[in-house]
């Protein structure tokens, strides 16, 4: 009920203010009260920053060395001690999954953010200039989507070898494709407004019409994107580490975490539960935050 009350008085908030000063608000100011009013996304928000704050803080909150080995302990029960238990080399699992957090979120912000980058550059481009340009590039990209994801990723990592560097190099070339799709699709649409082609009657160039004018245009589908894309990064890391194609031992990560973790899974069912249920909650999280960026950014989605 009070969810209900709380949406009420925003709809009326909305409604007594005039056309000037809904003209006034920014398009920021719209999208944050859209935001505010997804709980499950505030609650996502809530947990992904704390997540973020255990990672960055580390060296502070473990209550242990995360790779330090005692073989008279291995594989405890949660205690005072170790309010998580031990993994089978007698490592404290509370702080794997703090020191793991660092590599999960790293690895999916930067390979996102590279491929976010790549992506937005080549869509601008093909969708901007056209003609041959718009077609070979897109040939590439449909050379590109005929492999899968995870085949890709497999493929990529089996050739260049497991390692930080490669898996992100891995999650960037994987999130270009459906990338420069989405920025292309809105180019081609954008650079036809009165806008884009007043600007060009002003003598404006080609780099200012397409970072100052278009660009801008076609933040809202790339910030979702890329919200989106962290999640499945952050997926496909633990599954390639759970392979052991990802970060390799002794290095804490979830994935590996989960995989050294099932071959006690009826000795010591909580090495498995840990890691899968932070990497479950991390993805679910930035989902739902995804899930209410696109309803805020998105004018004829919201109400």
């Amino acid at each position: 009920m009070a969810f209900v009350n709380q949406d009420d008085q925003y709809k009326q908030k909305i409604a007594q203010l005039d056309a000037d000063e809904l003209l006034r608000i920014s398009g920021t100011r719209r999208a944050w009260l859209e935001f505010r009013r997804n709980r499950f996304a505030l609650v996502g928000t809530v947990f992904i920053l704390f997540i973020a704050f255990m990672a960055i803080s580390a060296p502070i909150v473990s209550t242990h060395d995360p790779y330090k080995q005692s073989l008279r302990k291995r594989m405890k029960p949660p205690t005072a001690e170790h309010f998580m238990g031990t993994d089978e080399l007698g490592r404290d699992v509370y702080s794997r999954l703090v020191y793991g957090a660092r590599i999960s979120l790293f690895v999916g912000i930067v390979g996102t953010s590279v491929g976010v980058v790549c992506g937005t550059i080549i869509g601008l481009i093909s969708g901007f200039f056209g003609g041959w340009v718009d077609t070979l590039v897109m040939r590439v990209i449909d050379i590109m989507y005929a492999f899968p994801g995870i085949v890709l990723a497999i493929l990529i990592i089996s050739v260049l070898g497991p390692s930080l560097f490669n898996l992100i190099i891995v999650l960037a070339i994987y999130a270009v494709p459906t990338l420069s799709r989405i920025v292309r699709g809105n180019v081609l649409s954008l650079k036809e407004q009165d806008y884009v082609l007043a600007a060009r009657a002003l003598g404006a160039g080609r780099l200012r019409i397409m970072f100052q004018h278009l660009l801008p245009n076609t933040l809202a589908p790339i910030v979702v994107y890329a919200t989106l894309g962290v999640a499945f990064a952050i997926l496909t890391t633990a599954f390639l580490g759970f392979l052991g194609l990802g970060v390799q031992p002794p290095q804490a990560e979830w994935g590996n975490m989960l995989s050294n973790g099932r071959q006690y899974l009826r000795r010591a069912p909580l090495l498995m539960v840990f890691p899968g249920a932070l990497i479950s909650m991390t993805v679910i999280s930035i989902n739902l935050i995804g899930d209410a960026l696109r309803d805020a950014l998105d004018p004829y989605i919201q109400s």
